[in-house]
């Protein structure tokens, strides 16, 4: 007999119980537990509507507030569930107290709507329904989802004022709805404050940390969390921890996460998978990620995108292009994101007709509307290949005002290929987007240095001062014993920097039989040779290449991290290093992968 027709059964069998004209107490709590059976019993709207009819014709039960509530509760927070049904019911109870207001809050935050939960609660307290401690963790995690930190903050006065900041489930919403809103003080404050700190607790502080990029932080969390014993994380935390390791390249850390997840987790979900994907991806082991790819049950249109995207950096444009062609027999519908991945794969691996006919594949067949991304992807493409007078010619076409992302492509562009007139242009409407941002200074600085043109260099650096905009240094991190060293130009802060530079020295007492000489036009400054040569000695991925050799086995990898685009010295420096000390160098800089070995690099020279 199925579940339907054994509730239909016991439907019939309460209509043939009438109620009595004075029901006394015990016959009341026999029809409440009859109820509550039949509603547990309910799998779809359709049985819960015969169970709502059945209580209000035959039983007479549904000014009882106790069935009312486990009838809005049912109805709201079933999977199968209406919320504008359980609202309609809601609406018929005369005097609705805490619980049912919570649980209609909890219905509705489940059901992604947010703002309604907010009116829901302004609604509950112009009433004069008192909030209690199970009314504000849903409350908080909408004011979270919708970034409302006004509200949330509001909230928090609430809180405070009915002497709930001592309970643990509120604190651990408070702590991850300041995290959403990138208030991170706020947000540690709660946490430190805590004294039984949670998983959740644990959950909620790392994943504040991830949400505004302190991803060094987020390491640290998670070990700190480890040694407190507070093992058997979520895993929306893992995931936080995984983008951490990525962000850093922090290979050794990924991979203890990813034993830790086969450990305890016996199937991780299609979201845990991609994360790890994207980890090895961009941590420089494309292989590994290639091969969790392919083991992926049903990958979907996330996982597709991931995999390309990484393709993409690695240089792999073919291959890249191939996997977008298997995604499109899967009868998986590409959208905006995953034409971001195709044409930037086209871009690094210099594929300028693949990537014109993919920019008008996406209109016509796929029907997506080109958006500032994807003109700077084209952009990118041709100011990549030389092509910047058609690249500025697509910038004068394009349907929408372009943005300083597409003017930044050409730019950069213009600087590989010193061409200082269009990067002029490419300047000039950059800055008339009141650009905040330093490095569109430091480019066109840059190119008039090239040009040794140095009262525009004054004159731009002056303008940079005049905005009060600062430099972003480079910095190269580099993983060793599962930790992670980060090194700038010229760096003697690091606690070995002697034996670093000792360690220098060597490598470029070797780099001399290779027949290396610096490439002093790469210094910026109007300084001697010696004292350019100096500068190149001192670069961060010099820095971080010397302190992995001292550290690491003979034969192992050296993988690198880095914020700016790798100079032409520093490529042909790791090349030679390659050979000397017979390693696989993986650098990723802000665009790419390079994989140096044996004197030759993925890129082919080509980025």
């Amino acid at each position: 007999m199925t579940g339907t027709s054994v509730l239909h059964q016991s439907l019939l069998l309460a209509k043939k119980q009438d109620p009595p004209e004075h029901p006394q107490v015990n016959n009341i709590r026999l029809k409440e537990e009859e109820c509550l059976s039949l509603l547990k019993r309910c799998s779809n709207m359709e049985e819960f509507k015969q169970v709502h009819a059945q209580v209000i014709k035959c039983w007479g039960l549904f000014s009882n507030s106790f069935v009312a509530s486990n009838l809005v509760a049912t109805c709201a927070l079933s999977d199968w569930g209406s919320m504008d049904y359980a609202c309609s019911i809601f609406r018929q109870i005369d005097d609705p107290g805490a619980f049912e207001f919570n649980t209609l809050i909890r219905g509705l935050v489940k059901d992604i709507k947010f703002e309604e939960a907010l009116f829901i609660y302004q609604e509950m307290v112009e009433r004069g329904v008192e909030p209690d401690n199970f009314t504000y963790p849903a409350l908080l995690k909408a004011c979270a989802r919708l970034r409302a930190l006004e509200e949330g903050m509001q909230i928090h006065g609430h809180v405070f004022k009915l002497e709930f900041q001592g309970d643990l489930f509120v604190q651990n919403a408070l702590i991850n709805m300041y995290g959403k809103c990138e208030e991170i003080e706020f947000s540690s404050a709660i946490f430190n404050r805590t004294d039984q700190k949670s998983v959740a607790s644990w959950s909620a502080i790392i994943s504040a940390h991830a949400s505004v990029g302190l991803w060094y932080e987020c390491l640290m969390l998670f070990g700190e969390m480890s040694r407190e014993g507070c093992w058997r994380p979520e895993e929306s935390t893992l995931v936080s921890v995984l983008s951490a390791c990525t962000h850093l390249g922090a290979l050794d850390f990924g991979r203890c996460t990813h034993g830790y997840l086969l450990r305890n987790i016996s199937e991780l979900n299609i979201i845990v998978q991609t994360s790890l994907i994207d980890m090895y991806v961009k941590c420089g082991c494309l292989a590994k990620g290639l091969g969790l790819f392919q083991m992926l049950a049903k990958p979907n249109r996330l996982s597709y995108s991931v995999i390309i995207s990484g393709l993409a950096m690695h240089g792999r444009g073919y291959e890249a292009l191939r996997v977008f062609s298997e995604m499109l027999r899967q009868g998986l519908e590409p959208d905006d994101v995953v034409y971001v991945g195709v044409l930037s794969a086209c871009s690094h691996a210099g594929l300028v007709n693949e990537g014109r006919q993919c920019f008008e594949r996406m209109i016509s067949e796929h029907g997506i509307v080109p958006t500032l991304e994807h003109y700077g992807c084209m952009v990118d493409l041709m100011g990549r290949a030389g092509l910047l007078g058609e690249a500025l010619e697509l910038v004068k076409r394009m349907p929408t005002e372009p943005n300083d992302v597409v003017w930044r492509s050409l730019l950069s562009a213009c600087k590989v290929h010193q061409d200082l007139e269009i990067g002029e242009v490419a300047a000039k409407n950059l800055l008339q987007l009141s650009s905040q941002n330093p490095s569109d200074y430091v480019v066109l600085s840059n190119m008039y240095a090239q040009a040794q043109r140095w009262d525009d260099v004054a004159r731009t650096q002056i303008e940079m001062a005049r905005k009060g905009l600062k430099q972003t240094p480079g910095f190269s991190l580099v993983e060793v014993a599962r930790k992670v060293s980060k090194f700038v130009t010229q760096d003697r802060s690091h606690p070995e920097w002697v034996n670093i530079y000792e360690m220098i020295h060597q490598m470029e007492w070797q780099l001399k039989f290779e027949g290396y000489s610096p490439d002093t036009s790469q210094v910026l400054l109007d300084v001697n040779e010696d004292e350019k040569r100096e500068r190149l000695k001192g670069h961060s991925q010099k820095l971080a290449i010397a302190f992995a050799l001292i550290h690491t086995s003979q034969g192992s990898p050296i993988r690198i991290a880095r914020n700016l685009r790798m100079c032409n010295d520093c490529h042909t420096y790791t090349k030679l290093i390659s050979v000397i000390y017979q390693r696989e160098i993986i650098v990723r800089d802000r665009k790419r992968f390079h994989h140096f070995k044996d004197g030759t690099c993925s890129c082919r020279d080509y980025w």
